[in-house]
């Protein structure tokens, strides 16, 4: 069988010619065909750089490195049929892209407020890279975090000097920003939209970092009795624990609203600490994040203010107080809204082949609860990176073949169309030219391999899509289904394309 390259090619309506000389029936409508179903399941990985943990190995790393490694990492993903990455750009009220708001990141180049040389933008960089590769990109920070002990010497860039109304220092070394306030709040929430506006990103995402953990201040409360001083001078009824979930909560609530109201398809995901408070359920122990961090999860996911909610489950699946089916079953009631439920699994503390049998098991048990929709988050990328055998029996078992991320039904139920598709067999390689309404970001093709129809999914990005290596397909018939996936995950109607010879040429016009 001959090799060729067939290419899926994006050109806007200005570019777009609708008539092309094709051969008679090339492209056609389908009807009543048993398409195979492709499976729907997130499969993230978080990539921290908060004190360099996974990227970039050291601060000041040369340009040319950082991106070898980043590179590195979107393709252990890639290849592993993961499809989404969590990427840290705010760990300490800094940045790594270019930012107005905010300086550049002591993790980057080794000083606060120093721009990469040569200059680059690793967000974009990161955008760039992981969709090439058929992953979305999730950008992911810390809404208070002012400064961290592990991030270089304070400096006139930082917030800290900036904005000292709004930080408080911790006994820990650590600078916090006061959520109670309002300037906070519009600090914070501009950070995020400056960002959903400028890049093209697929979802923004929050850890469980609200209010700081106690032992970040010797388990002393957070020193903001002024602030409630003066909201209680200001005539405010709510007691002190009381105050500050609200504070978090009003943040959270219009920031979900920011965020649809720019680009209605970005995702916003949040993964608190696992367990809303001890004894729901029953039968678990533990940290109490509704009275410690002020975070009230559970009201988020109730109220459906986040598109994917992430709770971070990170024990073993036998242990009673704390027991990761337990956990999950029991998010799963609380889900009202019908929002994505996708947990982060802890998938490098158990050592050697434990560690793989827990990780896989978990995996399956959340694709057991949540039924339609299923997904997780691997904390982190390191073990995957570190452990051949991890990456390769995850793999080899529930990740054996690609998945698309789900659909957000709450958002759009649309299906998106084609309505200009012309095929111009004239040029080396052939081309496929589409036209959508709807703005999307991959396609299927669905092909025969001895009558029994398969699919692969290709990312669309630098306006086309290539298949290389035509063998692997089978495509003797030369004979593909084509659908297009838009940003909210919805899938078109298939197209027919036939690359058999047939007599006699037409105009298509679409």
């Amino acid at each position: 069988m001959n090799r060729f390259l067939l290419f899926v090619l994006l050109v806007s309506s200005a570019l777009f010619h609708t008539g092309c000389s094709v051969q008679k029936g090339k492209i056609s409508q389908v009807e009543h065909v048993n398409l195979p179903d492709v499976p729907k399941e997130f499969r993230a990985a978080w990539v921290a750089t908060v004190a360099n943990i996974n990227w970039p190995s050291r601060p000041g790393l040369p340009v040319d490195q950082q991106k070898e490694e980043a590179v590195k990492l979107l393709d252990l993903l890639s290849v592993h049929n993961f499809n989404a990455v969590i990427f840290q750009v705010r760990p300490q009220c800094d940045a790594l892209y270019a930012s107005e708001l905010e300086p550049w990141s002591y993790y980057l180049t080794g000083e606060q407020g120093k721009a990469p040389e040569p200059f680059y933008d690793p967000l974009a960089f990161w955008i760039k890279e992981a969709h090439q590769r058929g992953l979305e990109l999730h950008v992911w920070l810390n809404p208070y975090r002012a400064h961290h002990t592990s991030g270089g010497d304070i400096t006139e860039y930082s917030m800290v000097r900036k904005k000292p109304n709004l930080v408080v220092p911790l006994k820990n070394g650590l600078y916090w920003l006061d959520p109670s306030k309002r300037e906070t709040q519009d600090h914070s929430y501009n950070v995020v939209m400056d960002i959903v506006k400028r890049y093209d990103i697929d979802g923004v995402h929050f850890d469980d970092y609200f209010y700081p953990y106690p032992s970040y201040n010797d388990n002393e409360d957070f020193p903001d009795a002024k602030s409630y001083a003066d909201y209680r001078t200001q005539g405010g009824k709510l007691n002190l624990g009381d105050w500050r979930r609200m504070s978090v909560d009003n943040f959270i609530q219009r920031l979900y609203k920011g965020i649809k109201k720019e680009k209605k398809y970005v995702k916003f995901g949040i993964s608190p600490f696992g367990i809303w408070r001890p004894g729901h359920p029953p039968s678990i122990r533990g940290f109490d994040q509704y009275d410690q961090l002020y975070a009230d999860a559970k009201l988020w996911l109730n109220k459906g203010w986040v598109d994917y909610f992430a709770p971070q489950l990170y024990w073993p699946i036998n242990q009673i107080p704390q027991s990761f089916p337990v956990l999950l079953n029991w998010w799963v009631g609380e889900n009202y809204k019908q929002r994505h439920l996708w947990p982060g699994i802890n998938i490098g503390r158990i050592p050697d082949e434990r560690g793989i049998d827990e990780a896989i098991n978990q995996i399956m048990i959340s694709r057991a609860l949540l039924d339609v929709y299923p997904g997780v988050i691997h904390w982190s990328i390191a073990p995957l990176v570190k452990n051949d055998s991890l990456a390769q029996k995850i793999f080899e078992g529930p990740y054996h073949e690609q998945s698309l991320v789900p659909s957000m039904p709450w958002l759009s139920k649309k299906k998106p169309k084609i309505f200009g598709i012309n095929l111009k067999e004239d040029q080396v390689p052939p081309v496929l030219q589409i036209e959508s309404k709807s703005e999307f970001k991959s396609v299927v093709i669905f092909y025969q391999d001895k009558s029994v129809w398969k699919y692969r999914i290709l990312p669309v990005e630098n306006w086309e899509v290539e298949i290389e290596k035509i063998d692997d397909l089978n495509l003797e018939s030369k004979v593909f289904l084509l659908t297009i996936i838009d940003r909210f995950g919805q899938m078109s109607d298939p197209i027919k394309i036939d690359l058999r010879p047939q007599k006699g040429d037409h105009q298509v016009q679409n």
